[in-house]
Formats: structure tokens, C-alpha cells, sequence
């Protein structure tokens, strides 16, 4: 009898394990993370200058923080027309494995743990907060070399800024391994895992938005997604800025660090680039560029989930009737 309740209880337990897994690897989660990559692909590339601006001011302490229609021009002027397009390709290949990655796992995670019972702020916060942390844990190699890309051949203000010149991506993957290591693909990791909060934050807003909005209609148009998808990507990013800086600095590997001290992605390295911009800087440095990243980051984010929901929305619909 006891080891009938045990073979009873381990065959209950394997039926639960093919059931999660048969909610990880379903088609529903796949088109999710197809739509969310494919609309952020979409709204990057629209968008795209304003994140060479953001990502000048950032990284270049000397360069003035002027408007981004400014930065954008000087830099044109500078660098020529196509100068604002720089490094495009491997940014929006990262993006599309880092949105690939995050929708799917956020979605995975939701399959599993909200199933059969009502969705919430915390735990739309928490799927966040893992999907995240898995997402920058399997990108962040790509992001280091998007940003070294990205930046290359541009004009610094900061002389003492050489950059390492490369051919393209699998080139920058092979020299950054063979100057600096295996761990310099994943600099930045620290303020990344911190800056999980960002899309965490994004997530519980917009889906928290998303079912005041569903209680009232069955569905919500285009404008209200576009809406929604602005003011939370508004306010993940203003409270999350400070450790974005501090992600490129660490990223773009010309970080001002004491070798002696120069301990790969700590807590450390956080702490003491945030000291000295406040110290150079003043505490409004923290927040040089934010403008251009507002400006940027929210149109492409309302852009994302606009595209994404009205993806997912038709090919669930074909689906249907494939069905």
C-alpha cells in the first residue's frame, strides 16, 4: 500500500513534469517570443539615432549635453550622414536574441505559475525580475560587442578614448577573447542583473495597465497599447538611468578604474564610476543623455508592444482557424 502511494505520488509527479514542460516548449510561448522580437527589431531600426545620441552622451563625459536633434546633426557633421546608423546590425541582432529570449521565458513563466489562477502586480514583477536576470546571463556577450561596434570610428571628446578597431562581429568576439579574456564578454553584468528591474518594472505596468483596460472593453485598440507601452518603458527608465550609464561605461571597456582595482563587473566598479560622475560631473550627470533615451527608448518600446500585440493577436487568429 505505502508503495503504491509512492509509485502513485512519483507517477503524479513525472505527469506534472511533462506538463510544465509541455507549457515551456508550447506554440503559444514561440509566438510570443516571435512577436516581441520581431517588434522590437521594427521599432529599434525606426528609432534607432536617437540611441547613437544616448549612447554619446553617455559613454563621451566632454561631449556637451545639448538636445538630441543637436547631438544627432554634430555628430552627422562630424562622422557623416550615416554616422547615426553605426553598428545597426549588431544591435538589432542582439536585440532580437535578447527580446527572443525575455518573451519567451516571461511567458514560460506565466504559463506555469499564473495558470488556472488570477494575474497580479507581484507576480508580473517577479516573472519579470527571473525572465530578466536569465535574459542578461545568456546576452550579455552580444551587447559587449554591439556597444564596441556601436562606437567605433566615432569622434571623442575624451582623448585618452582609443577604441579597438574591428571588421564585425565574429572578429570583435575573437579579439575581445584574445586582449581581454573570456570574462570581458560579460562586463557589465552587475549594473544588467541590477538593471533587470528595468523590464520587470515595464512588464508590471504595462500588464497591470493592460487589465484596467481589459475590464472595461474585451479589447484594447492600438492607440491604448501604444499609450501604455510608453508610460511604463517611461518609468522603468528614469529609475533606472543611473545604472544604465554605468552599464555602457563598463560595456565599452574604458572604464577609469585603478588596475589594482579593476575587478570585472562589481559591485565595486558600479559604486566608484557612480562616484566619480557625480564627482566630475556633478549629480545631474547621472542623468546625462536622458533626454535622447526617453526620447528614444519610449517611442521604441510604445512602437515594441503595439507590433508585438497586433502579431500575436493575428497569428493566434490563424492559428484558430488552421485549427
Amino acid at each position: 500500500m505505502a508503495l503504491e502511494g509512492v509509485q502513485g505520488n512519483f507517477i503524479l509527479t513525472m505527469a506534472d513534469i511533462k506538463s510544465a514542460i509541455s507549457s515551456i516548449l508550447s506554440y503559444e510561448n514561440l509566438v510570443h517570443a516571435v512577436s516581441g522580437a520581431v517588434g522590437s527589431v521594427t521599432a529599434m531600426s525606426l528609432f534607432y539615432p536617437l540611441d547613437t545620441a544616448r549612447l554619446r552622451l553617455q559613454v563621451d563625459e566632454k561631449r556637451k549635453s545639448r538636445s538630441t536633434p543637436a547631438v544627432l546633426m554634430e555628430i552627422i557633421k562630424e562622422e557623416g550622414l550615416l554616422a547615426p546608423y553605426r553598428g545597426w546590425f549588431p544591435v538589432i541582432a542582439s536585440l532580437c536574441c535578447s527580446n527572443f529570449v525575455y518573451f519567451y521565458t516571461f511567458n514560460s513563466l506565466k504559463s506555469l505559475w499564473v495558470k488556472g489562477t488570477a494575474s497580479s502586480t507581484s507576480k508580473d514583477l517577479a516573472i519579470g525580475f527571473i525572465a530578466g536576470i536569465v535574459n542578461v546571463l545568456l546576452t550579455t556577450p552580444l551587447w559587449v560587442v554591439n556597444t564596441r561596434l556601436k562606437l567605433q570610428g566615432a569622434k571623442f571628446r575624451n582623448d585618452d578614448i582609443k577604441p579597438t578597431t574591428y571588421t564585425g562581429i565574429s572578429d570583435a568576439f575573437q579579439k575581445i577573447l584574445q586582449q581581454e579574456g573570456v570574462l570581458a564578454l560579460w562586463k557589465g553584468t552587475l549594473p544588467s542583473l541590477l538593471l533587470v528591474l528595468n523590464p520587470a518594472i515595464q512588464f508590471m505596468f504595462y500588464e497591470g495597465l493592460k487589465r484596467q483596460l481589459l475590464t472595461q472593453k474585451a479589447e484594447i485598440s492600438s492607440f491604448q497599447v501604444f499609450v501604455i507601452g510608453a508610460i511604463a518603458k517611461a518609468v522603468s527608465t528614469t529609475v533606472t538611468y543611473p545604472l544604465q550609464t554605468v552599464q555602457s561605461v563598463l560595456r565599452f571597456g574604458h572604464e577609469r578604474l585603478n588596475p589594482e582595482k579593476r575587478i570585472l563587473g562589481s559591485l565595486f566598479s558600479v559604486l566608484y564610476l557612480l562616484k566619480q560622475r557625480i564627482r566630475r560631473l556633478g549629480f545631474l550627470g547621472l542623468y546625462k543623455g536622458l533626454e535622447a533615451k526617453l526620447l528614444q527608448t519610449v517611442l521604441t518600446a510604445a512602437l515594441m508592444f503595439l507590433v508585438y500585440e497586433k502579431l500575436a493577436t493575428v497569428t493566434f487568429r490563424l492559428m484558430a482557424l488552421k485549427g
